[in-house]
């Protein structure tokens, strides 16, 4: 159980991998990301996770350079876009997200939506930067039970990360479960709904027991069920607010009095249903 900031799990490759990242999904590029980065990187985070996507990689590449934390202490990820999938473009597309990260090697290097007919090429570029040693890890996102069954069935690498849309409206118990025997790390996106959960009475009646904030909460629950978090925020209270969860533990009935609040509900995209 993790009780440290800097407490990592162990992925299938022996990498590790710490249980609490800085998400910058919507974080500006320039100014607004660096700050938070290095904020993140002050408070004791040693995990980023960006995205092309995101189109903020030079401002976390630049913010890491910066923040006196030497770069093999810091686990980066980052992702590759849907309309870059498939074999070549995937590879082009990392190199892409290195340079701009002006790093010389990724931490994690994620597929970042299963993109029908293209997501197992791009899969194997992702084996190709993994036995290069560009990537110290591959992995996936959004990818459902049917998806990863299908990129393993032919696989040379087991995806060594899922990262899902995870929160307690959504529990996924399914896929945590085949997640953890097929030693897979889930990882969770937007674990705090957007706040949306803070109001939640079971959860504010934990935050009251605990002396602790909703978010923490929420984040410990992350934890404690074996999933990584990365909760995104670009203000420094709540940076240091959501790292401030490694000092209690939430009992076995309160666990599951989170667990119960699941209603399935996806504040993102379907990914049996998403069109981008």
């Amino acid at each position: 159980m993790p009780f440290n900031i800097t407490d990592s799990t162990v992925l299938h490759n022996g990498v590790k991998m710490p249980w609490l990242g800085l998400g910058v999904y919507k974080a500006k590029e320039g100014e607004e990301v660096e700050n938070a980065v290095k904020t993140a990187l002050k408070v004791g985070y040693r995990s980023i996770d960006t995205a092309a996507f995101y189109d903020n990689e030079v401002g976390v590449g630049k913010a890491i350079r910066e923040s006196g934390v030497q770069r093999e202490e810091i686990f980066i990820t980052t992702k590759v876009w849907n309309n870059r999938q498939g074999y070549e473009s995937t590879l082009q597309a990392f190199e892409e997200s290195r340079k701009k990260l002006g790093v010389e090697y990724v931490d994690l290097y994620l597929i970042h939506w299963p993109v029908k007919g293209k997501y197992k090429e791009t899969w194997k570029a992702l084996e190709k930067l993994y036995k290069d040693g560009y990537v110290k890890a591959i992995g996936v996102s959004n990818f459902q039970i049917h998806h990863l069954e299908d990129v393993m069935a032919d696989a040379e690498i087991i995806p060594m990360v899922n990262q899902v849309e995870f929160h307690p409206r959504l529990t996924q118990k399914e896929l945590l479960h085949f997640c953890k025997t097929h030693n897979i790390q889930l990882e969770a996106w937007r674990p705090l709904m957007q706040g949306q959960i803070f109001n939640e009475p079971t959860i504010v009646e934990l935050a009251n027991k605990y002396s602790k904030k909703p978010s923490q909460i929420v984040l410990r629950w992350d934890l404690q069920h074996g999933v990584v978090t990365i909760p995104k925020s670009v203000h420094e209270d709540r940076i240091k607010e959501n790292a401030d969860i490694f000092d209690f533990e939430l009992d076995t009935e309160d666990m599951l009095a989170i667990d119960e609040l699941n209603e399935n509900q996806r504040l993102g995209a379907d990914p049996d249903n998403f069109d981008f």
